[in-house]
């Protein structure tokens, strides 16, 4: 098949000016499907990198060990905080609108988050299906069963139909069609090919009444499959996907410190996100420590159980390179004392001007000053660096001074 290289979406190049390529097809994925390639969809999920810091992080912090995939599932803590709606940084529960859905469901078991996950989005929403299926939770409304393998399919969502699965069990079950073409059903209600509809329409009716179902009843059930079949959702995607939700859920409510910091370091060169993230974190009565050349990471760090440290990296203009420099410095000869041995200490390539002006200004040297002065450390600048260059020079020629020999 012909083939191109192309630029990856959104990358423009590292810090060394190299650029992503990707080698893809030019042919579109029905022709390469026609010719016999196999078409694979793969989701890439930052949240499993987010679970992994904070997981790490409590670790480190704590000494605690988490396996992530034996949690309990009926843990107090973190229903109370899915049904408070405050899920910033949850996995799929981030936005107001299902925050909002979050407070009137009032998740109490598993189930309850795989339905909210299938239900947030705007046919189910349109609907009706969200209200419905809250309701008849709360026991508003008492869900109605027209035969028996109705209830035993859909008695876990209240009589709604949620999922994608039971329609197809539906049709299987009482109709006697295939779950293949029970699919093949799902997928032309959803599109609204009338022709494929009326066909497995005929197939169910007959199928039903052959199993001594009423003609009138099977047909104001295929009518409700109809209705709520195109908005059915893949409920294997959705429960792996709730125990995401869960997974990071359960983190913030029992380790918030440690969470809040894998979500800040997750959104590292977004500074918008960081900044609600950090509102967010303080509304959770956390304190955000701001940068500090001595005790930063490059990433976000936890000093204490109610404190979170601010990441280097998440200055904007530093870098990723520069931040890990300065840090690896630090830990390999000590806390730097002042800015003039800062700049003679750090590689010029590395920590150029720029990154120093930029540690300044977001007051990360506040504590190489006298009183916190940054105007006077802009000031100093210019002539640390042009002493610390001559310095290197110097080493790079063998050219020492007597204080070097004081030192020793």
């Amino acid at each position: 098949v012909p083939v191109q290289r192309v630029l990856m979406k959104g990358d423009k190049g590292d810090e060394d000016g190299e650029k992503e390529y990707q080698v893809t097809t030019q042919w579109t994925m029905n022709d390469l499907e026609k010719v016999g390639m196999l078409k694979m969809d793969f989701l890439g999920l930052r949240t499993l990198t987010l679970l992994d810091k904070a997981i790490r992080l409590i670790e480190q912090h704590r000494q605690i060990k988490i396996d992530i995939h034996q949690l309990p599932l009926d843990d107090e803590a973190t229903y109370k905080l899915l049904q408070s709606g405050r899920t910033q940084g949850v996995f799929q529960f981030e936005s107001e609108g299902i925050r909002g859905l979050l407070r009137s469901l009032k998740p109490d078991n598993i189930r309850d988050i795989i339905a909210s996950t299938a239900l947030y989005r705007p046919g189910p929403l349109k609907g009706g299906m969200a209200d419905t299926y809250i309701n008849r939770k709360d026991g508003r409304e008492q869900p109605t069963y027209e035969h028996p393998i109705m209830k035993e399919v859909l008695e876990e969502t209240h009589g709604v139909m949620v999922y994608q699965e039971q329609v197809m069990r539906i049709l299987n079950r009482l109709g006697g069609i295939e779950l293949s073409s029970a699919y093949a059903c799902i997928k032309a209600i959803s599109k609204k090919k009338t022709d494929v509809i009326d066909q497995r329409r005929a197939e169910f009716i007959q199928g039903a009444v052959q199993r001594g179902i009423k003609k009138e009843t099977a047909e104001h059930i295929f009518e409700q499959i109809v209705v709520f079949g195109g908005y059915g959702f893949n409920k294997s995607h959705s429960a792996a996907y709730a125990l995401v939700s869960y997974q990071t859920a359960y983190l913030k409510a029992h380790y918030p410190a440690e969470f809040m910091a894998a979500v800040l370091t997750s959104e590292l060169g977004d500074t918008d996100k960081i900044a609600e993230h950090v509102r967010n974190t303080k509304e959770m009565h956390l304190e955000v420590l701001p940068p500090d050349i001595n005790s930063s990471e490059a990433d976000f760090t936890v000093p204490s159980e109610k404190a979170i440290r601010f990441g280097l990296v998440a200055i904007r203009g530093l870098g990723r390179k520069a931040a890990e420099a300065l840090v690896a410095e630090r830990e390999k000869h000590g806390p730097y004392r002042d800015l003039f041995e800062l700049c003679e200490r750090v590689d010029a390539r590395l920590v150029p001007r720029s990154a120093l002006e930029t540690l300044i200004k977001a007051g990360a040297l506040d504590g190489l000053a006298p009183e916190g002065n940054r105007a006077a450390l802009l000031i100093a600048l210019p002539g640390a660096v042009q002493e610390a260059q001559s310095l290197q020079e110097d080493k790079k020629h063998g050219q020492g001074s007597i204080c070097d020999l004081l030192d020793d």
